[in-house]
């Protein structure tokens, strides 16, 4: 299992993978979390990019520890696709009020976040090479809601790109993706964070303000690190 001092240098490793192909093809990167933010940064400024962040949050069950189900920014939800048909019906009975109570929960969190302005335009994405990028990934229900809020981008590749995912994570990667960039498969993912000895993710106002001077100006500035320290192709 594979270790990497920061998200930067996970994202300049993505990059070095990335960049020889995709240079002087139109491009944009998605990055799927704040900490993404970090990693699909160094990818963005290899392709000379825009980069942009597309928010989910995930609905977790009691006393489960996979995701259930996404909530992507736009309010869909969308169950995670390890579950069958008859579990998901059976979940909707057992724990409806349960879900719909977190749905409208995570879809206020984002809206709050969103407060300062809509972090990513479909505009922007049309036509384009789309790199969806991940600091990590425990499963494939982030990877369902982005393509969910994807389905109406006439776009020319769905790229995923991350450090590391779990086993689950990579099957789902290859369903959904026209190409893969996994630097690691992990078999027993603990939490994103573990994977990482520093943990310079900035705080979310400064990811916002990075992000939107990026999609003004059509350029990648440095991301102001606030941090509180706290491979293959289909």
């Amino acid at each position: 299992m594979r270790y990497f001092k920061s998200r930067l240098e996970a994202g300049s490793l993505l990059a070095e993978q990335i960049v020889p192909k995709y240079n002087h093809k139109t491009c944009a990167v998605v990055a799927l979390s704040d900490g993404s933010v970090m990693v699909g940064a160094q990818i963005a400024l290899g392709l000379k990019c825009v980069l942009t962040m597309l928010l989910t949050e995930s609905i977790v069950l009691p006393r489960e520890n996979e995701a259930a189900a996404v909530v992507g920014q736009d309010g869909q939800m969308v169950y995670n696709a390890l579950y069958s048909t008859g579990e998901i019906e059976e979940l909707q009975g057992e724990f409806r009020n349960y879900i719909e109570g977190q749905r409208i929960e995570k879809i206020h969190q984002m809206n709050t976040l969103l407060k300062s302005g809509n972090l990513i335009r479909r505009d922007l994405l049309t036509g384009h090479n789309v790199i969806l990028v991940s600091d990590g990934l425990n499963d494939g229900s982030t990877l369902d809601a982005a393509a969910d809020f994807m389905k109406s981008v006439p776009m020319t590749r769905l790229i995923v790109a991350t450090p590391l995912a779990s086993v689950s994570a990579v099957d789902r990667m290859h369903v959904l993706a026209d190409e893969i960039f996994c630097i690691d498969v992990v078999t027993d993912y603990i939490s994103t964070s573990h994977y990482y000895e520093t943990q310079d993710v900035p705080d979310h106002d400064a990811v916002v303000r990075t992000i939107q001077s990026v999609v003004r100006n059509w350029r990648q500035p440095p991301i102001a690190n606030n941090t509180n320290q706290s491979t293959s192709s289909k």
